[in-house]
């Protein structure tokens, strides 16, 4: 089987559009041929915007440009394989879906490939596409390639162009990517950031406090990989990045993201009642009905919050941490489990969503034959600092 028939035979939900390819991109370029998968959150031509949920769908309209990062990949000779699924107006972590169900992790089977870029993370993970381009509010690249064992970028907020992109909670969106060798992803930054020579990364930080979220096997391979990662680099550990802030951060970024998802989708929720799944339906509620003043004292948080990060991770030092907590749930994990276990990992992936800043994420060695990632956030800009990082320095396997 070749072709189109092995993409229209991939197991589970991956695909909600897949063509042969469904767009072509220019001749020649540096991604030639390059395959990618979009999540169902940016524009392509000639196709409307299916966010997850097809009521949503159902009303969205054909869309007559192709987002921004689309049209880049097209320009640089990359093919649109398909559009990929992605979680219900990609307002969850878990990579499940009320309607279209979850895609296969190829790479922990029986496993979730972690949302809400999970469409594209399976597909990349699958070899069905080269490259997957996703979003990323509060872990949503960083979480599906550490579950999948691919390499993946968070980039610096607001350095990518959103236009197209169906927002979420534009103060923490962000455009991101995945590929399954760190070259690739590399090539992808040189079409999708702004051009410049980076600064390199010469030391890293590790703090003990952020450290504790991950379980005790992902802080043990944790280990592992940044010794390989660092060889001659400074590394320096401090007890607390946060000085004992993390939970009101969490509180507060989780506030602020509702807050800003309700005022996004609220009307159009209202009016289609029941279309949402009850885990992000109550995430859209808590926004609803988070009081003003409460919003107002959360944003503050935010923004003291930011600061204290930015201060913290200068040009030439990357923060190193786990980029979930553990490795893949199963899919049929208990529900109250399954919500701790996003607890935890959000605490750990919202520092940099909080603070706008680049995170890339490579492989390390697996827990129990299961992927788990480790993340590097840089400071504002040094997305391509980061991304050759990973292209040069890789964890032993």
């Amino acid at each position: 089987m070749g072709g189109m028939d092995a993409e229209r035979a991939v197991p589970g939900p991956v695909w909600r559009e897949v063509g042969e390819p469904l767009v072509r991109g220019a001749a020649g370029g540096p991604l030639a041929r390059t395959r990618v998968a979009v999540k169902d959150l940016y524009a392509v031509a000639g196709h409307p915007v299916g966010a997850g949920n097809p009521d949503w769908l159902a009303g969205a309209p054909v869309e007559e440009r192709n987002a921004w990062a689309v049209q880049a990949l097209l320009d640089a000779g990359a093919d649109v394989t398909g559009i990929a699924q992605t979680d219900e107006l990609a307002f969850s972590l878990n990579g499940t879906n009320k309607h279209y169900g979850t895609p296969p992790n190829p790479a922990a089977p029986g496993r979730l490939t972690g949302g809400s870029s999970n469409g594209p993370a399976a597909a990349v993970a699958l070899g069905v596409a080269d490259l997957g381009l996703g979003t990323d509010t509060a872990g949503s690249v960083r979480v599906p390639a550490s579950h999948c064992g691919l390499y993946g970028l968070r980039t610096t907020h607001d350095l990518v162009a959103r236009e197209g992109l169906l927002a979420l909670a534009a103060s923490y969106d962000t455009v991101g990517w995945f590929a399954r060798d760190a070259g690739l992803l590399e090539s992808a930054g040189d079409v999708l950031l702004p051009p410049g020579k980076p600064e390199p990364v010469e030391s890293f930080l590790i703090a003990e406090d952020v450290l504790a979220l991950a379980e005790p096997a992902t802080r043990a391979t944790f280990e592992t990989a940044c010794s390989a990662l660092a060889g001659g680099r400074r590394v320096r550990r401090v007890e607390s990045l946060t000085g004992g802030r993390l939970e009101a951060w969490f509180h507060a970024f989780r506030a602020v993201q509702a807050a800003e998802a309700w005022e996004r989708h609220g009307a159009w929720i209202e009016a289609h009642p029941g279309s949402l799944g009850s885990g992000v339906m109550a995430r859209f509620a808590a926004g609803r009905d988070l009081p003003s003043g409460d919003r107002a004292a959360a944003q503050r948080i935010v923004d003291e919050a930011r600061g204290t990060l930015r201060a913290a991770i200068e040009q030439g030092t990357a923060l190193l941490l786990p980029a979930a907590t553990a490795p893949a749930p199963p899919v049929d994990l208990d529900p109250a489990v399954m919500d701790a276990y996003r607890g935890r990992t959000l605490r750990l992936t919202c520092l940099s969503s909080i603070a706008g800043l680049p995170a890339a994420v490579l492989p390390m060695p697996p827990v129990d034959g299961l992927p788990v990632g480790l993340c590097a956030i840089g400071a504002r800009g040094t997305d391509r600092a980061l991304l050759q990082l990973i292209a040069s320095v890789r964890p032993s396997s």
